[in-house]
């Protein structure tokens, strides 16, 4: 968690832009088991991102580990898993999945997957139970058995303060637990997730085994880079290959310094993107390429039914972390945009409880079908007039769109 030294300094260099708040999860945001397996049930494939919290390791026990209130990001897939070996992964289907991780430790890759979404968010440790010393070295043996880091080289600064006694593999795991696998041990999270199909995961797979393959062929030593090349940009990118987001533009120094993206503003841009974005009418969805071309390939837009988020504590009672824990936006802390939306998230529950986030879409599409202009209107104006096949194209599958989700059935006009 070095990386966040460097963002400590940009929110210096920003005049105080950063505001770092205590972990919170209202009531009823948090997703209890039971629903997150319904969840998956009905939406075999997903994406989720997670911005997690700084971690803070009790001193005594293992490694020293204080981590930076920028936190960390990871990103879990449903619906794919990891072929044996070097991190690599395929959609296979059903109703698992695995989650993936990057980290300035590696140097042959630039992210590692853990299969199971119980494991990779809590480390298979029941709902409600504590976290022991105990438990937690049985739940860093399970992730070597899973061989989380096979065929994964770390640089070498990552054992210069091993402890005798201690082999390189042992350390490898007792470094990046509650960071690259077990997450919750140590960590709140804050996640977006969103519905996909087994295509847009697809082309997710395809992006990320890419990202990868120049340091499995030893082309290149993975360097991680919190301006130009993080956690965020990864997941966010992962997004944009499937179609769902725009892609996030790699500046160059020192414009990287003023836009580069952090975990918790991430969430919120998400959490907005996938609820908020809904095209209103088919003007406002042919202005928008990502959701244009997502509703003529899979028959709904980024923003849709199913976008949910949650807010999970760390693990309590914990006898391993500190769970008063902090996370910072990077915005003005009074009157920043993220701040409030965040605000908004947390209170409103189309956001986070589904029968709600279901009624609330349904009620813009009641209100798109009232609304309803005839195609020829459309057409008589710019730019419309110039595209007029494209236009009737975005026109039709948007009006089919909006009659799925109002639930009801009318004729074109």
């Amino acid at each position: 968690m070095g990386w966040w030294r460097a963002g400590v300094l940009a929110c210096v260099l920003a005049v105080g832009a950063c505001a770092a708040d205590r972990f919170e999860a209202p009531a009823g945001v948090a997703v209890e088991p039971d629903a997150a397996v319904a969840y998956g049930v009905a939406h075999p494939f997903y994406a989720e991102f997670c911005a997690l919290t700084q971690v803070k390791k009790l001193q005594g026990f293992g490694a020293e580990i204080l981590g930076g209130i920028g936190g960390h990001a990871v990103f879990y897939l449903n619906g794919v898993c990891q072929v044996p070996g070097y991190p690599e992964l395929a959609v296979c289907g059903g109703e698992d999945g695995v989650g993936l991780s990057m980290n300035e430790h590696f140097s042959n890759a630039k992210w590692v997957a853990t299969p199971g979404q119980a494991f990779f968010f809590d480390g298979g440790l029941a709902p409600g139970a504590a976290l022991t010393q105990a438990s937690y070295v049985g739940v860093k043996a399970e992730a070597r058995r899973r061989g989380i880091y096979d065929g994964v080289v770390f640089h070498t600064v990552v054992f210069e303060d091993k402890p005798a006694g201690w082999s390189d593999e042992e350390w490898k795991y007792e470094v990046s637990a509650a960071t690259d696998y077990a997450v919750g041990m140590g960590r709140g999270r804050y996640c977006a997730r969103v519905p996909v199909s087994r295509g847009q995961m697809g082309k997710m797979v395809t992006f990320l085994n890419a990202e990868n393959a120049p340091y499995r062929r030893g082309e290149r030593v993975f360097r991680w880079s919190i301006f130009t090349d993080n956690c965020i940009h990864l997941a966010h990118n992962a997004l944009a290959a499937a179609g769902l987001l725009a892609p996030w533009a790699e500046h160059d120094m020192p414009l990287a310094v003023l836009t580069f993206p952090v975990p918790k503003n991430e969430f919120v841009n998400l959490a907005w993107a996938f609820n908020d974005a809904w095209p209103t009418d088919p003007g406002t969805l042919y202005a928008d390429l990502p959701a244009r071309a997502a509703l003529l390939a899979e028959g709904r837009t980024p923003a849709g039914p199913g976008a949910l988020v949650e807010a999970v504590g760390p693990r309590r009672p914990n006898a391993v972390y500190d769970t008063d824990v902090r996370l910072i936006f990077f915005d003005e802390p009074n009157f920043g945009w993220h701040p409030r939306r965040f605000a908004e998230i947390m209170r409103e529950g189309r956001y986070w409880d589904e029968g709600v986030n279901r009624a609330h879409f349904a009620g813009l599409a009641r209100a798109a079908q009232a609304a309803r202009r005839p195609l020829a209107w459309w057409l008589a104006r710019a730019p419309y007039r110039d595209d007029p096949a494209g236009f009737r194209a975005v026109y039709e599958a948007y009006y089919g769109m909006v009659e799925r989700l109002a639930g009801s059935s009318r004729g074109a006009s």
